[in-house]
């Protein structure tokens, strides 16, 4: 993560409708756009929910029957209402709703009674598990809110990837991505780390491999802005957002799986 690659003025233009303010406004008013856009962010930030739900205590199988039912009373209940748009990050937001949701043993009853009817977020039960058995043990130093927090940065790196991975594929650059993705801040670390190596898998000058480094990282810093600009309430806040993330990313460092 670099929180000073880009401009707040460039941060501004490119904020979607998927920016957390316009969820907030649009979701008060119960509007389809809202709700649509709440859902895409929902199924992309569930694990470190679910995660955080297994740490206090609950079976797997409970654990994702919680973790659906929290999205769905998320959705389908106004709560949303008495949330200034203006204020808090969508991050801090979902972990706050998430621990006020299981405090709560009606909602917490029900939606484990209910067991497995919330089909909102697709989860193999299998895979999801042995991530998080992945996570580090209950008694590190490590509370569960800074783990997650890492374990929310670490998903929207992944997005960022992602996103950037998305780009170069429909471009045809494909092997230009998988043979530099290892320069980038959250690339795979089995692949070639030097411009000499790099430069004969694609056949071109070390020079040539420098300069597509540079736009390859330029393209990622963007995507990760635009990433955590779904998140926060307004451009200036960006790297406010992404310098918190790093911190959290280093106090856990060597502590969560990637």
């Amino acid at each position: 993560m670099n929180p000073k690659n880009g401009s707040v003025d460039a941060d501004a233009a490119s904020f979607s409708s998927t920016h957390w303010s316009v969820i907030l406004s649009a979701a008060q008013d119960q509007t389809l756009a809202g709700q649509a856009a709440l859902a895409e962010l929902c199924r992309t930030y569930w694990y470190p929910l679910y995660s955080h739900v297994r740490r206090r205590g609950y079976s797997p199988h409970d654990a994702q029957d919680l973790t659906q039912g929290f999205f769905l009373h998320l959705l389908e209940h106004r709560g949303l209402t008495k949330v200034d748009p203006h204020k808090g990050r969508f991050r801090s937001f979902l972990l706050a709703s998430l621990q006020n949701f299981l405090s709560v043993a009606w909602h917490r009853e029900q939606t484990i009674k209910r067991g497995g009817v919330c089909t909102f977020i697709s989860m193999d039960a299998e895979n999801v598990e042995g991530l998080y058995k992945l996570e580090p043990a209950d008694d590190l130093a490590l509370t569960a809110e800074q783990i997650f927090d890492a374990r929310w940065a670490l998903t929207l790196l992944k997005q960022a990837m992602a996103s950037v991975r998305a780009q170069y594929v429909a471009c045809g650059k494909r092997k230009i991505f998988e043979t530099l993705e290892s320069f980038l801040p959250s690339g795979s670390k089995e692949e070639l780390s030097s411009y000499h190596g790099a430069a004969a898998m694609l056949g071109v000058s070390e020079a040539a491999v420098n300069t597509l480094i540079h736009r390859l990282r330029q393209q990622y810093s963007v995507a990760l802005r635009r990433e955590v600009s779904r998140t926060v309430t307004e451009p200036a806040t960006i790297d406010e957002e992404i310098h918190f993330l790093c911190e959290a990313l280093v106090a856990a460092e060597g502590h969560l799986a990637q």
